[in-house]
């Protein structure tokens, strides 16, 4: 079996910025959730996709707000979107998908964390990672746990990574912290940029593995004095950034792996949803309901968001 877990945070923007802006017959803002639904419906009519559950960052702030006060915050996101978060949630659950809201930790320690049990199970032929978030690039080993962006159609496997930043996954979160995640909100250590970080972790491949001296650095690099002095000065600093960078894989998740298998969606609860948001059509597109005979529907157009 595959495992799909879906970065439902991301998708939420992504519909939220590219789908069709929408009204509910109560005035609100919909698009994104309708969506939302769409491009989770897409995913779950593939032939190959069985086991699926998506993680939703329900409050932006978490454990790492604790650690580093830049960490990043709700402050900023449009209210039309901040309001659809519980909305998207009730229409993946009302699709019939898995569905992790987070509030100590984030969607994407929710999909570190079934990645690993995916990976650990001998059952599991593969586990893919619905996401282009580059943290989650440390979560990827060979072509067992991999990356998937679903805009563009592009698989990131071990090799991927090692391409796409010069470094393996397990140093994925060392290149972080070195070179600053804006979107995450801690800014990296100064004078370090993506290639010089790449050039130390392909040697080393963790921040406490280079030595303190550049003089010692068995590799060469533009710069390395100042590189060395930064590092010096602000290492207890690349450490704190390493760990905000770090994925959890010990998130108290209830379900197990055959938990997020696919039994079609709830007829009720999607049929409540869809009329709050006016898109009754949608319930058309729907070819299976949980706990209903399977019946194949005439083809429906689903658009990729």
């Amino acid at each position: 079996m595959r495992i799909h877990l879906v970065d439902a945070t991301f998708e939420l923007f992504r519909c939220y910025y590219g789908a069709p802006k929408a009204t509910a017959p109560n005035g609100a803002e919909v698009g994104g959730t309708r969506g939302i639904l769409r491009t989770l419906l897409s995913l779950l009519r593939q032939d190959d996709v069985s086991h699926v559950a998506c993680a939703f960052d329900h409050i932006i702030e978490s454990f790492r707000n604790d650690l580093f006060d830049g960490y990043k915050t709700s402050d900023g996101i449009e209210p039309d979107l901040w309001n659809q978060f519980p909305l998207a949630e009730r229409a993946a659950f009302a699709l019939g998908v898995v569905v992790w809201p987070m509030v100590e930790f984030e969607a994407d320690d929710a999909l570190a964390t079934m990645a690993a049990r995916g990976d650990a199970d001998p059952n599991v032929e593969q586990v893919v990672i619905c996401a282009t978030d580059k943290d989650l690039a440390q979560c990827v080993r060979g072509s067992r746990v991999v990356c998937f962006d679903r805009m563009r159609r592009r698989l990131f496997d071990e090799a991927g990574v090692v391409e796409k930043f010069r470094v393996p996954p397990a140093s994925i979160p060392d290149w972080l912290a070195l070179v600053g995640d804006s979107a995450d909100g801690y800014p990296g250590i100064p004078a370090w940029g993506s290639k010089s970080a790449a050039a130390l972790l392909a040697r080393y491949g963790h921040i406490d593995a280079i030595p303190n001296d550049e003089r010692q650095w068995q590799v060469a690099v533009r710069g390395a004095a100042a590189l060395g002095t930064s590092l010096r000065e602000h290492r207890d600093a690349a450490m704190l950034y390493r760990r905000l960078a770090t994925l959890r894989t010990d998130v108290p998740l209830m379900e197990e792996i055959e938990d997020l298998r696919w039994l079609g969606a709830r007829r009720r609860e999607l049929t409540d949803l869809c009329k709050e948001i006016g898109d009754e059509a949608f319930l058309e597109m729907v070819p299976r309901w949980r706990g209903e005979p399977v019946v194949s529907p005439a083809p429906q157009p689903v658009a990729e968001q």
